[in-house]
């Protein structure tokens, strides 16, 4: 079985680089060998490989840029996956992309389901968004794993590490409190597609749709509930106070929704 990975240096895209081969052959590449806004080289690099598997863990994520950078996030999140899936289609190939809770607004008040409507609330969740649509109108087979808060403790630039640099630099964090979701280890992340790929290529076809990829209910927490358990379980740290503060105490260019807690779902 060949997979074709793209993303393949940031936070998700890393560990998958190291547990898909356990499994596969792959073909791993990161933006600098291909970047995802450009169309023609996403063509090339599928009908070049002719992956039985693509799994796209590539994606624009400064969410609060992708306001103004309104055309290159949208290339990315939106343009480049519906192509990737035309591409699918044409091969017969499965696709693996990953998403956001972002596409939700955060006006529940219980776990979102995958069957849930979207409605985004700023323009990075609306471009995954239609990215998903994308996909599904391809009419490929494909999983649509939506996954919320990732980080990893070891790699890449997320809030874990940089809750605990801020922890060992300053002695009060003013950290918000009021916005809801599960963080997720991209290393856990990566184990669960690991392990589902393991399934007959044919089964996991039958299973085309949306997906929660997110860790249990019992891990929700709020952005203040997180650094606090990050940086208690630092054993050096010069932090001693960790305030809750509200959203509109830490205005950003782009909303959040306040509540973004997924059910997990994933295929039998």
């Amino acid at each position: 079985m060949k997979i074709l990975l793209l993303g393949k240096n940031g936070q998700l895209g890393y560990e998958l680089a190291k547990q898909l081969p356990a499994i596969a052959e792959v073909i791993a590449f990161g933006r600098d060998e291909l970047d995802l806004t450009d169309l023609n080289a996403v063509v090339q690099a599928v009908q070049t490989h002719q992956p039985n598997i693509i799994v796209n863990a590539a994606a624009y994520t400064a969410v609060d840029k992708a306001e103004t950078d309104s055309v290159n996030c949208y290339l990315a999140n939106a343009a480049a996956p519906a192509i990737l899936a035309n591409e699918a289609k044409a091969i017969g190939a499965l696709l693996i992309h990953y998403s956001t809770d972002y596409v939700f607004d955060g006006t529940k008040t219980t776990p979102y389901e995958p069957t849930d409507t979207p409605n985004p609330i700023n323009y990075y969740g609306y471009s995954k968004l239609m990215g998903e649509e994308g996909i599904k109108y391809s009419g490929c087979d494909y999983l649509i794993f939506r996954t919320s808060w990732v980080y990893h403790p070891d790699y890449g630039n997320n809030f874990y590490r940089s809750m605990q640099r801020l922890a060992k630099e300053r002695e009060m964090l003013n950290i918000v409190a009021d916005q809801h979701g599960i963080p997720n280890d991209a290393r856990d992340l990566a184990a669960d597609t690991v392990k589902l790929l393991q399934q007959p290529l044919a089964q996991l076809k039958a299973q085309s749709g949306i997906y929660h990829l997110t860790a249990g209910l019992e891990n929700q927490t709020t952005w203040h509930g997180f650094a606090t358990q990050i940086i208690d379980a630092m054993p050096e740290k010069t932090c001693k106070v960790v305030n809750p503060i509200p959203t509109s105490a830490y205005p950003t260019p782009a909303k959040r929704p306040m509540w973004s807690v997924m059910q997990r779902v994933l295929p039998a």
